[in-house]
């Protein structure tokens, strides 16, 4: 039987919306609109849902390099992730599915030295599963790092 502690779970739920391509969707107790991209007629107002997957990415990154920090008494200041995905639909790893073919992570931590850093990055990637999860997907994964 697994640890209790270590299970985590996730609950969302989506539908449509009388506007055609927005979707109303909540978690727990928030409720939020997305777009789908206007390249699809959609009308691309709010966030759409591959921002929301790279915005999970991030501020799980974030979050998590904090939190470890904090656990291993690293003097972390600050963190800023960007995220650069690309999909090209002409160059697939598969035939049956559309994946990113590329992901760039470009991460700034601040007030920790190169080898802190190097724990907390490698920490991130180790424990966040939408990391994981974009990382296993996705063909090329770049993860660049830097101490400010």
């Amino acid at each position: 039987m697994s640890d209790p502690s270590s299970v985590r779970r996730v609950a969302v739920h989506a539908e449509s919306a009388s506007t055609f391509g927005r979707v109303l969707c909540s978690a727990r107790n928030h409720h939020f609109v997305v777009d789908g991209p206007v390249q699809n007629g959609c009308p691309g107002e709010a966030l759409t849902p591959p921002e929301l997957l790279f915005s999970a990415v991030a501020s799980c990154g974030v979050e998590l390099m904090h939190v470890i920090a904090r656990d291993a008494g690293i003097p972390l200041e600050r963190v800023t992730i960007a995220i650069d995905a690309m999909v090209d639909r002409s160059r697939q790893a598969h035939t049956d599915r559309t994946l990113y073919n590329t992901v760039t992570l470009d991460i700034v931590l601040y007030g920790v030295t190169e080898a802190q850093a190097t724990e907390l990055v490698t920490g991130f990637q180790r424990r966040c599963p939408i990391y994981g999860t974009v990382a296993t997907a996705t063909p090329e994964v770049i993860v660049n790092w830097r101490v400010s």
